[in-house]
């Protein structure tokens, strides 16, 4: 590691007068330490978000589900109003990477990081969620600029985020078994408005929607409704753990198994 300065602040008005272009926000450091370790990223100043108390919290506000930027993945994976809201989201913060990861990564920390392979950004997209900051209020499609990229701009922090609660709700996740990443994850939702199928760990620029699959669902919200269903492999990501076609055929697959598993 190297010198810096180490700031934490009470509320979210000092966490901002503390940034500038050479300080990193520190929120569960799962990304920013080990970065930070290797030298890949080298920040004058690291601003802790730790203790800032009305970033944490999860809540139900009518139709909604409000979780607060600093709340970690293990406490959305155990809560009550979220288990009975949203089930398929208890589920997949449950899953993020191990006991460690979940214990300490936080929901804030993973969509400002935007992780191309990481879960809450398909949660987030199909859930139709909006991400709330201290200047304003972002709709899941404008939020996310491919990979690592955000709408956040200078002196921007998440404060919480807002999930509307569908009709029914499911995540499938085929995981890179040393990773836990998501090698291709789908997370299918049924709402008011139609079915909403969004995906990550398979684009090339990072989260996204599957029109498709989405008309397919609208007409049936059946498993049955994807029987014949294709994605085409241009776009997807091809890697040392996957090729663009195999991608494409687990994102028909797992659509299936959540459609499934969300009833």
């Amino acid at each position: 590691m190297y010198a810096f300065t180490y700031h934490q602040p009470n509320d979210v008005a000092a966490a901002v007068a503390l940034l500038d272009e050479d300080a990193k926000l520190l929120a569960g450091g799962q990304t920013l330490l080990p970065t930070m370790k290797q030298r890949l990223a080298s920040p004058a100043s690291i601003v802790d978000l730790g203790k800032i108390g009305e970033l944490s919290g999860i809540s139900r506000e009518g139709e909604t589900i409000v979780i607060g930027a600093m709340t970690r993945h293990a406490d959305v994976a155990a809560n009550a109003a979220v288990h009975q809201a949203i089930p398929a989201l208890a589920a997949l913060a449950g899953g993020i990477g191990d006991p460690h990861v979940r214990n300490r990564g936080t929901i804030g920390g993973s969509l400002a990081n935007n992780d191309p392979a990481a879960d809450y950004p398909a949660a987030v997209l199909a859930l139709g969620a909006t991400i709330v900051t201290n200047k304003r209020e972002l709709a899941a499609e404008a939020f996310f600029h491919g990979l690592f990229e955000t709408a956040l701009g200078e002196g921007e922090i998440i404060v919480k985020v807002r999930f509307p609660i569908p009709q029914k709700a499911a995540y499938q996740k085929f995981r890179n078994p040393a990773s836990r990443f998501a090698l291709v994850g789908v997370f299918v939702t049924q709402t008011k408005g139609g079915a909403r199928v969004a995906v990550t760990g398979a684009g090339a620029s990072g989260v996204f929607r599957v029109n498709a699959l989405e008309a397919a669902l609208g007409a049936s919200f059946a498993a049955a409704a994807l029987k014949d269903a294709t994605v085409p492999a241009e776009g997807l990501n091809t890697d040392m753990h996957a090729d663009a076609a195999y991608r494409a055929h687990l994102i028909v697959v797992l659509a299936r198994r959540a459609v499934a598993a969300a009833g």
